[in-house]
């Protein structure tokens, strides 16, 4: 063995080997390597729309081009502090946000939470649809980036679901878009900091107030990294704000400073 190790017609071969390595790295990017994974990827499970629920065309898309037009994205004005939409610009706050001050900082939404966002949200949230949160997160970057990148986040947190949920769902599409977004953005993703350590009955069963105090008994922060004093709470809903405010108030009560707020859907204003 020793013989092989110093044979120079090894040496040279392991040269040749460490050559061709170097050679691919500089000239393949990594972004390349991942488009041409999520090609194979495609032609093997290929990705569903998240309006129709059909397989997209063309190939590598991740929306059919007709279906993105039935999409209600957020338009202006919207409210100062959650990002839900509002009928003028002189109003600075939505009725709820009005009667409710929010202890996080600032929020945005991508779409409404209507018929098509109801669908939309179904599959991904509850039937293993989870390839949808690369599409969310892009059109979100598409729309937020430069806001987003004017918060200067030291880290993503995914709004938790409590274990037996996760298990039964088979993953927390909460992690799923902060994955995305740290991903595209940079943003370390910290999923095992905020957790849900009480099971709670649906939220989309209980009302603004017992989803508050529901929520607040349920959520603890753990091993928070001292480094982590700008976050940005993701999540895929948002409704009455109950759950971004038990969620922010447990943040910042661990030293976190301010918390900034992404969803995928949100209701609409009263």
């Amino acid at each position: 063995m020793l013989h092989n190790l110093n044979n120079p017609k090894m040496q040279l071969s392991s040269r040749k080997s460490d050559l061709k390595e170097a050679i691919l790295k500089k000239f393949i990017s990594q972004d390349r390597i991942s488009q041409a994974a999520d090609v194979v990827l495609s032609l093997f499970f290929p990705r569903r729309c998240p309006v129709c629920q059909d397989i997209v065309w063309p190939t590598g898309e991740r929306i059919c081009p007709g279906c993105r037009d039935k999409i209600a994205f957020i338009r202006e004005p919207v409210c100062k502090k959650c990002g839900k939409e509002i009928s003028n610009w002189e109003t600075e706050y939505c009725y709820d946000c009005a009667r409710h001050p929010r202890s996080f900082y600032e929020g945005i939404s991508l779409m409404r939470y209507d018929r098509v966002g109801q669908a939309t949200m179904q599959g991904f949230k509850y039937h293993g649809r989870q390839e949808y949160g690369a599409y969310y997160i892009e059109e979100i970057l598409s729309k937020y980036g430069e806001k987003i990148r004017s918060w200067h986040a030291d880290a993503v947190i995914p709004v938790p679901a409590h274990k037996s949920r996760e298990r039964k769902r088979g993953y927390n599409q909460a992690e799923i878009l902060a994955r995305e977004l740290s991903k595209r953005t940079g943003i370390p993703e910290l999923k095992n900091v905020l957790l849900r350590t009480k099971k709670t009955t649906a939220q989309k069963n209980l009302g603004g107030r017992e989803r508050f105090y529901n929520l607040q008994q349920a959520m603890t922060v753990k091993n928070r990294p001292e480094w982590a004093k700008t976050v940005i709470l993701i999540d895929d809903i948002y409704t009455t704000g109950s759950t971004a405010e038990a969620c922010t108030r447990v943040l910042l009560s661990s030293g976190v400073k301010r918390v900034y707020l992404i969803t995928v859907c949100i209701g609409s204003n009263r």
